[in-house]
C-alpha cells in the first residue's frame, strides 16, 4: 500500500492541549514561536512579555541576567543534532538585542 504524504497527526496532549481536550492556557498566552533560519541552524524564537517574565535567567549573548519583568526571547534550535526535543530542552532566554546582534560562531 502506498504511503500517504500527509504528516501524521500527533495526539492532542503532544500538541499542548490539556488532558480534557481544552487548550493549555499557559501555552496559548505565551504565543506561537516564529522560525528563523541562520548560518548556525534553524531556530524557534518565542517572545516573552514583561508581564510573563517571572524568573531570572542568564543571557548567553552577554552573560548578564535577564531579570523578572523584562521582555525577552526564549530560543531553541529546531534542527538540533539529537532532535527537536533535545533542542527544546536546551532552550535559552536571550535579551532581544543580544539575539539580534549575535554572531553565528559555533559554541
Amino acid at each position: 500500500m502506498p504511503r500517504s504524504n500527509h504528516p501524521r497527526r500527533r495526539p492532542a496532549k503532544a500538541r499542548g492541549a490539556a488532558g480534557d481536550g481544552e487548550p493549555d492556557l499557559n501555552r496559548v498566552r505565551m504565543g506561537v514561536p516564529t522560525t528563523e533560519s541562520a548560518p548556525d541552524g534553524v531556530w524557534a524564537v518565542r517572545s516573552i512579555t514583561a508581564g510573563n517574565a517571572q524568573k531570572t535567567y542568564t543571557c548567553p549573548g552577554c552573560h548578564r541576567p535577564v531579570l523578572p519583568g523584562v521582555a525577552h526571547l526564549v530560543v531553541w534550535q529546531e534542527d538540533a543534532l539529537f532532535g527537536a526535543d533535545a533542542g527544546l530542552r536546551d532552550r535559552r532566554h536571550w535579551h532581544s538585542n543580544c539575539w539580534r546582534g549575535r554572531s553565528y560562531r559555533y559554541r
